[in-house]
């Protein structure tokens, strides 16, 4: 069976973000994380890293970006209404691992850059997604 033009733009297009989340990843190995889900989805949102460390959760949204653009690395992504995803997608996340809601949690973004840019990665601490939640 062959891919659609749209299966292969879209499989080509993800290539950079797995290869950032792959990275964001290697560097939390190697700090002594261990990972719980990887790219985990449900209706409202998806995310990208849920990684462990004795009595700490910390979740990770891996942003690649290819240049620094005005923004600061596409921090501009991460708006309300990727907040709110990622708030919806958290609390669902808890309610299927409900012995990991005990822990102190921490949300971060990793602003990946991507080749040929290179760099440091760059590790942005999330407020409170609560806040982002709201009504609808």
């Amino acid at each position: 069976m062959t891919q659609s033009r749209t299966q292969r733009a879209r499989s080509r297009s993800a290539l950079p973000g797995a290869w950032a989340e792959q990275r964001a990843w290697r560097l939390l190995h190697q700090r002594g994380w261990r990972l719980l889900s990887s790219r985990w989805r449900c209706r409202w949102g998806e995310l990208d890293l849920v990684v462990a460390k004795p009595g700490r959760l910390l979740v990770v949204e891996v942003k690649g970006r290819r240049r620094c653009g005005a923004d600061g690395w596409g921090v501009a992504a991460l708006g309300v209404v990727k907040r709110r995803r990622l708030a919806r997608a958290l609390n669902c996340w808890l309610a299927e691992h409900p012995e990991q809601a005990q822990h102190p949690l921490e949300v971060v973004c990793a602003l990946v850059p991507l080749p040929p840019t290179g760099g440091a990665v760059r590790w942005l601490r999330l407020e409170s997604l609560a806040a982002a939640q709201g009504d609808d």
